[in-house]
């Protein structure tokens, strides 16, 4: 593992020379890696058609088409992002001025996950960047052909003491986490955030942990149940549920369980065909571990729709179950694949026992014509982020922060989130040298007056 501490080593001796403070520097390697992207977008598609069968329509929708805008917004805003910021100062500070700077943390490692391996690399490689860091990429060993083409573009495009790829298995995330790293950004299960926090500690590292959960899609009485069904369908069974924040289970009012199911499954032969193992364009399950895993979800409840599944091309048809509970093993982690349990409720106000099932999801939905059920459920439930009447939109605005809260994450990103995540907010008070307050100091007389008035006693 010596090459690893070599390459850090070398990224720190370039930060610390300063090279990456200005805004030319980092809005130069913006543009670069944009254009990096548009150079090698016939690979991209290739890549990601190997390692997860994804349409044209997903990769440009989820992978490209987010980064492209993500550089965009970051290239327009950066200069006032990074520019000092003024506040005030109290009465007690006459004749000081009081600034905040942005200060980039130094070296950063980014643990990227497989079920968007292109995005979820690159997303946060933009908030280093803006923030002035050096980067380290470690991508998942899933999704092989991604993994290497970001390597290979990486390092053809960027100087490895800037930004570079280190592949490899659990083995090489380890040794990773042991460095001296300045920041660490990593996107995962909440188990494997674990680990990465508890090293992380070890050495004091500040983190973002992007993890996930059970996110609910809760449906009520009064919803427009087929407008509720296409976006629920859409949001669920994109890229085959392997999305962390696809809506993970249905919590329908009694009232329209039945017409939601049936809606649903006119919407997924709609997107899909009736049966989608046969769309090329429909996306597989990463491997074969998972493709098991969510078999053996399938022993429990009753399926009411779907369940077809291939194991050779590791296919897995949309398929909506019943009939099951919190004990049953579907509940009892994040699915993260194209299955939909569907639970009921008679009164609103009983969600919030089920969605304490799993507490902090990172998103929640919710189907409602109703403004003030609507804000009800925003005030009482707590989770990282969701839509009203919507599912998965909120990640596409830049202005809005995406992360979670507990089991689903620390910190947030996206826009001028994800620098504010590679930055730190450095507080100065540059003081006055024409006159000095003298009331400050312990033998004068008026201290204890002036302290009092100042302080409102």
């Amino acid at each position: 593992m010596n090459s690893i501490e070599s390459t850090i080593q070398k990224q720190k001796t370039l930060f610390k020379a300063g090279k990456t403070m200005t805004h030319t520097f980092r809005a130069h390697q913006l543009q670069r890696l944009k254009q990096m992207l548009k150079r090698h977008e016939s690979d991209i598609y290739e890549a990601l058609k190997q390692d997860l069968n994804k349409s044209s329509y997903e990769v440009l929708l989820t992978e490209l088409g987010y980064l492209y805008n993500e550089i965009d917004e970051t290239l327009q805003h950066l200069q006032s992002w990074m520019a000092p910021e003024k506040v005030k100062s109290p009465t007690s500070h006459k004749g000081a001025k009081s600034m905040v700077y942005k200060q980039p943390y130094g070296v950063s490692l980014i643990i990227s996950p497989w079920n968007y391996p292109l995005q979820l690399a690159l997303a946060p490689l933009i908030g280093a960047i803006a923030g002035g860091n050096t980067a380290v990429i470690k991508p998942s060993e899933f999704t092989s052909h991604t993994s290497q083409l970001l390597e290979t573009m990486i390092e053809e495009t960027f100087e490895d003491q800037y930004i570079t790829v280190i592949q490899g298995e659990k083995d090489v995330s380890e040794a990773l986490l042991d460095q001296p790293f300045d920041y660490i950004f990593f996107t995962g299960s909440t188990q494997v955030g674990k680990i990465v926090m508890e090293k992380a500690s070890k050495q004091l590292i500040p983190v973002t942990l992007e993890l996930g959960g059970k996110s609910p899609v809760i449906v009520d009485e009064d919803a427009k149940i087929q407008l509720a069904a296409r976006r629920i369908a859409w949001g669920k069974f994109m890229n085959a549920g392997q999305t962390c924040v696809a809506p993970d289970y249905a919590l329908v009012h009694r009232n329209v369980k039945d017409q939601l199911i049936e809606a649903l499954k006119t919407e997924i032969e709609t997107m899909y065909s009736e049966n989608p193992i046969q769309n090329e364009d429909y996306t597989k399950i990463v491997n074969e571990s998972h493709f098991e895993r969510l078999s053996d979800y399938l022993k429990e409840g009753r399926i009411l729709y779907g369940g077809q599944k291939e194991q050779a091309s590791h296919k897995f048809n949309p398929t909506i179950v019943d009939d099951i509970d919190w004990q049953s093993k579907v509940m009892q982690d994040e699915i993260f694949g194209p299955i939909l349990p569907v639970l009921s409720f008679d009164y609103l106000e009983e969600v919030v026992d089920h969605v304490e099932q799993a507490r902090n999801p990172l998103a929640l939905y919710y189907f409602s014509e109703n403004s003030k059920k609507q804000d009800w459920v925003i005030k009482n439930l707590s989770f990282g982020g969701g839509c009203i009447n919507d599912t998965i939109m909120h990640l596409a605005n830049p202005h809005l922060p995406f992360g979670g809260l507990g089991t689903s994450g620390i910190g947030s990103y996206h826009g001028v989130h994800s620098f504010e995540t590679f930055t730190h907010r450095k507080s100065v008070v540059k003081q006055t040298t024409k006159f000095d307050l003298s009331f400050r100091y312990p033998h004068s007389k008026i201290a204890e007056k002036v302290f009092n008035k100042l302080f409102n006693k």
